[in-house]
């Protein structure tokens, strides 16, 4: 039976298109990961939409044919450019950077490369030998027990998403709300829909995820009114690729302990790449008898964080396919990816869609071998991207994200939605609110109150009492719980205030008002919710009253700290350029039913250049928007049969 899925799933990858698809991912997911700033949430968030018609063998090739291989080609900007491509390779800089220095550049990529390639083909692997463990796992699981392990997901991935963790659970707790918009489980009527048609259905995924992140880290981009990245070119020069292969094989057992230690830092849901590659590179630090080069250009310090974020990217797979509990941010994406085909997590990918789930790993397996074969020969070119001017990717990137929304719901609410949610993803960058947590509530909010209410249904409490599973998993939530808090407390003096760190403290008078605005929110849903009928109301006063807890503790919090601190500083980054910004935005969307949807984003893209970007020559700005044009007649409208809003204002 084994034997049979591993071959259907090779099939499945074999079938053309599907290895085009694949190779392509591969391509972007080299590029994103090349250029500092970008990554993988930004790239599922960019290709989702062009996922939605195509067979789910085809989507997941190209959306983990892009994701697997970032881990690998952010190596470059770390080595290279002194700069981390992604929050997997923070620890890689430390003597990656100091290699490149000395003329070692192309060591440490051989080495890198090389153990990367081992690590995603590892964590492929241990993801396939877990799979016949799965099911009788799967089968003891009742609908309170996913609840439950839903539950634990989201307090794990709060509990790590930024300095404070109420904030983690507050946002997952707006994702939760936003979930329970349109009809419920179990009731004919709909919730908190306002009146709007649109919102029947329910928040829609894409411009939520798009607007939260995307457009939130353009406006951060284009603020830094620079070149992504900020180190200057021709730092590294050198060869000695053959010399890091070597390397590698040298240090084999140490790339092997990383390997196994990012596969079980996968396997735990809310932990990731960011503190994965941390922990190997101070087991390597640890572990060697000779730590005096460490931080000045050991090949070893490049070897045990590279081998360790490719392995996380395989057994991340397994909460998130098997459970239901996605461990990230872009693994939420994924998750979404998943519900947006008809797919469900657990029981059904372990069983009708079982050829489907061993294709994804086929696919992690393939793509993590391809990119690095690919990076060997020129993969160091791609780091020339972090040279171009961020206002030269903030307008073509945005059209993408519009795009995407519009692909999803052909509506101008899906445009104001991914407005509106780009505005609070800014707010929550401003006021130091950690975002992740929000979207995996807001993907989890459906599973859990299907699986609240069948249990309600289907059990009593001397049922529940009666299964030491669902007790045990109950134990292991107040556990959690009851760590997390103490952990909180015991470092709340030390967070980080890194700016570019998710969730970290920032203005406490922005975020009390942030939160202040949400408990009146909460306040007023939970109102709502008291009238209706005892099914539909589960789940949102379960939110609403657990939200309202949540933040009146935070808005307390951030005032009593605003006042001890006497806090000095701004109470937005750039306001007027930020403002511009937004009014750029929102001018295109509202003047797209009057001149013409394609008229409305080019001339967008024409006033982001010359106003924001003040970009010169003016012959290469009409050449951008002319290739703007030509993305959205010849790609959108005639390959993929976008219709487009035309002009009523003659």
């Amino acid at each position: 039976m084994v034997i049979e899925s591993i071959l259907a799933g090779f099939a499945l990858i074999v079938q053309w298109p599907t290895p085009l698809y694949l190779v392509g991912g591969v391509l972007l997911g080299i590029w994103l990961g090349a250029v500092p700033g970008l990554g993988g949430v930004t790239g599922l968030v960019l290709i989702l939409p062009f996922t939605f018609s195509m067979e789910p063998a085809q989507a997941f090739a190209l959306l983990l044919g892009m994701f697997a291989p970032i881990t690998t080609a952010d190596t470059l900007s770390s080595v290279l450019l002194g700069t981390p491509g992604t929050a997997g390779s923070q620890s890689t800089v430390l003597d990656g950077y100091p290699l490149a220095q000395k003329g070692h550049a192309e060591r440490a990529l051989g080495a890198a490369y090389t153990v990367s390639a081992f690590g995603g083909v590892f964590g492929g692997l241990m993801l396939l030998l877990f799979l016949p463990l799965a099911m009788p796992i799967i089968m003891m699981l009742g609908t309170p027990d996913f609840f439950l392990l839903a539950l634990l997901g989201l307090l794990m991935v709060g509990s790590v998403s930024g300095a404070s963790l109420a904030k983690g659970l507050g946002a997952a707790a707006i994702g939760l709300l936003l979930s329970q918009v349109g009809f419920p489980v179990s009731s004919p009527t709909p919730r908190y829909w306002f009146g709007e048609v649109s919102l029947m259905d329910g928040v829609p995924l894409v411009p939520v995820v798009l607007g939260l992140f995307g457009i939130a880290e353009m406006l951060r981009l284009s603020l830094r009114d620079s070149s992504i990245s900020s180190v200057p070119r021709g730092q590294a020069e050198g060869g000695g690729l053959l010399d890091g292969i070597k390397d590698a094989f040298r240090h084999r057992w140490l790339a092997l302990r990383c390997a196994l230690l990012g596969t079980y830092i996968g396997m735990l849901p809310g932990i990731g790449n960011a503190v994965a590659d941390w922990i190997a590179y101070g087991h390597a630090v640890q572990s060697a008898k000779d730590k005096s080069q460490f931080g000045k250009g050991d090949i070893r310090g490049v070897i045990a964080p590279e081998s360790t974020n490719n392995a996380v990217v395989g057994a991340a797979l397994i909460p998130t396919l098997v459970l239901g509990i996605p461990g990230t941010g872009a693994m939420a994406i994924l998750l979404g990816a998943l519900l947006i085909h008809g797919l469900t997590p657990g029981r059904m990918m372990m069983t009708e869609h079982l050829d489907l789930t061993v294709s994804m790993i086929w696919t992690i397996v393939i793509a993590n071998l391809l990119a690095a074969g690919l990076l060997m020969l020129w993969g160091r070119q791609f780091a020339r991207a972090a040279f171009i001017s961020g206002h030269l990717i903030v307008p073509a990137v945005l059209i993408f994200l519009f795009m995407g929304a519009w692909l999803f719901a052909a509506d101008l609410m899906s445009w104001y939605m991914l407005l509106g949610f780009g505005v609070v993803g800014w707010l929550m960058g401003q006021a130091g609110w950690p975002r992740p947590p929000l979207v995996l509530g807001f993907v989890l909010g459906k599973i859990m109150e299907q699986s609240a209410v069948l249990a309600i249904q289907s059990y009593a409490l001397p049922d529940f009492l009666s299964r030491p599973q669902t007790l045990l998993l109950a134990a292991c939530v107040i556990l959690f719980l009851i760590y997390a808090t103490w952990s909180a407390l015991r470092t709340a003096k030390a967070v980080s205030d890194n700016p570019a760190q998710e969730g970290a403290m920032r203005n406490p008078w922005l975020s009390a008002a942030f939160g202040a605005a949400m408990l009146a929110l909460f306040v007023w849903a939970l109102v709502q919710a008291l009238d209706w009928s005892l099914y539909a109301r589960t789940m949102p006063l379960i939110v609403t009253v657990s939200g309202t807890c949540i933040f009146a503790f935070t808005t307390v919090s951030d005032l009593r700290r605003g006042v001890a601190g006497g806090y000095r500083g701004p109470i937005i980054e750039a306001p007027l350029r930020t403002l511009v910004f937004f009014g750029l935005l929102l001018a295109m969307v509202l003047s797209a039913w009057w001149i013409g949807q394609m008229a409305a984003m080019v001339a967008f893209v024409l006033a982001y250049l010359l106003f924001v970007g003040r970009v010169r020559p003016y012959w290469a700005v009409a050449l951008y928007a002319l290739g703007t044009l030509a993305l959205l007649y010849f790609v959108y409208a005639d390959v993929l049969n976008v219709r487009f809003l035309r002009a009523h204002l003659w």
